[in-house]
């Protein structure tokens, strides 16, 4: 791999422009401006240097004079880019590096999240279970903030699996009882052996 390294000399503003083939010496910010610079010194040192075949010693001397300009802005060039480059890995690693933690801070924050829900499940459940012990005909409670509200459902609870008839077993790669037509079944009257209707409340803080 090529090193793009700083030259010797700095290039100096007051450099004549080149009076042979037209290149840009202006320093760009942009690393795609700085690359199309460089095609356009290496163009524009080649021309020159075919040139340097001429017989006449004015000219010969003027395309050296011109030669030397550009040699000196593609050095000052090529130390840009390097420059850019760096530059541009060091953002570039900056990101990588910021994802990689954006990451792991994602992972213990769902953990914290898991906690967190956990904890307020089991206070929540502690609290209904004081006040529906105190009021057990309550549906809802009223505080000076908040508000615990109640809705009433009700769900499937299988006493006995196997003893469920094959027309409640939903048949996927293993059997389960079907509890949406169990429910609907139970809901309508009908006994069915290994099963009942089991009723509860939800409760929801606002």
């Amino acid at each position: 791999m090529a090193a793009l390294t700083a030259p010797a000399a700095p290039l100096s503003p007051s450099l004549p422009q080149a009076a042979g083939p037209s290149c840009t010496l202006q320093r760009s910010g942009s690393l795609w401006q700085l690359g199309i610079e460089s095609q356009e010194l290496t163009t524009a040192i080649a021309q020159l240097a075919e040139r340097l075949e001429t017989d006449e010693p004015d000219e010969r001397q003027q395309i050296l004079g011109e030669l030397e300009t550009a040699l000196l802005a593609d050095e000052g060039n090529k130390a840009a880019i390097a420059a850019k480059a760096d530059a541009t890995c060091w953002v570039i690693e900056h990101l990588r590096g910021q994802a990689a933690y954006r990451q792991q801070q994602a992972k213990r924050l769902t953990a914290l999240a898991a906690g967190d829900n956990s904890r307020a499940d089991a206070l929540e459940h502690s609290l209904v279970l004081v006040l529906t012990r105190l009021q057990p005909k309550a549906t809802r409670f009223s505080f000076p903030n908040h508000e615990l509200t109640s809705r009433k459902s009700q769900a499937v609870e299988i006493d006995d699996e196997e003893a469920l008839d094959p027309q409640w077993l939903a048949v996927t790669t293993t059997s389960k009882p079907d509890k949406a037509a169990i429910k609907e079944a139970l809901k309508a009257g009908r006994h069915i052996e290994g099963a009942h209707l089991l009723s509860r409340r939800s409760w929801r803080i606002h």
